[in-house]
């Protein structure tokens, strides 16, 4: 199961960087960011994944004994995915603004037709 996550995030990833290189539209440009995004979260996630663990919460005897009964999930990779999608989200609005402020600029959305500099 664990080996699968690791497969389709490797996947996400190499799709989002093939669009990334191949693309001229901006919007499938930023589309590819995203789903490299993805790809990125699920490999962190996989990575803390321990089988038959629980959510880290002690309890009272676990506390006073000083030694888990149970066997927890690492919380750490789980915060840094919370925070790489919000990050994600952002970059994503962000680079949707600025695809829509060159559409108005240029005229276009290819990126090829937008630079300045040839060479």
């Amino acid at each position: 199961m664990i080996l699968a996550n690791y497969i389709v995030s490797f996947i996400l990833i190499a799709l989002g960087l093939l669009v990334l290189c191949t693309q001229k539209n901006l919007i499938k440009v930023v589309l590819g960011l995203g789903i490299m995004d993805y790809g990125v979260n699920l490999l962190i996630v996989s990575a803390g994944f321990n089988e038959g663990g629980t959510a880290p919460i002690y309890t009272l005897s676990e506390l006073l004994s000083g030694v888990p009964s149970t066997f927890f999930v690492a919380p750490v990779p789980q915060a840094l995915t919370l925070t790489s999608i919000v990050i994600g989200a952002c970059v994503d609005a962000m680079a949707l603004a600025i695809v829509i402020m060159i559409k108005k600029r240029y005229g276009t959305i290819d990126a090829d037709e937008v630079r300045r500099l040839r060479g």
